[in-house]
């Protein structure tokens, strides 16, 4: 695949320990995001942060928490982002999901052809 130019990142803020068919919730997505062929996706783990409950999840050892911040970022053509939008909005009770305008310099896989920058 073929990703250069403007395109849209996809964030959906989680907890994670939120579930989908019994299964983490970040986990699905992502399977879910390969599955519909997106050009990618990570997922980061934040060691704190708040939700619109107000309620603190962080990492600190003395309020060790099982609900750390997760944010899965996707990104793809604007028309790939409204078609999994739908999909995501079944999975997620409970999170953010926002996007924002990007241009991709370089997307590249390993099974690229090209020369090594240094010959």
């Amino acid at each position: 695949m073929r990703l250069e130019g403007d395109a849209i990142i996809l964030r959906i803020f989680v907890g994670e320990s939120d579930r989908w068919h019994g299964k983490p919730l970040y986990e699905a997505i992502v399977e879910r995001a390969r599955a519909e062929g997106l050009a990618g996706a990570t997922v980061l783990r934040g060691i704190e942060g708040f939700g619109a409950d107000s309620r603190m999840h962080t990492s600190r050892i003395l309020r060790l928490s099982e609900d750390l911040p997760i944010v899965i970022e996707i990104v793809d053509r604007q028309s790939e982002i409204d078609r999994i939008l739908p999909l995501l909005d079944e999975m997620i009770g409970e999170g953010l999901v926002t996007t924002e305008r990007v241009h991709v310099v370089a997307y590249r896989s390993s099974q690229d052809n090209r020369p090594p920058m240094d010959q």
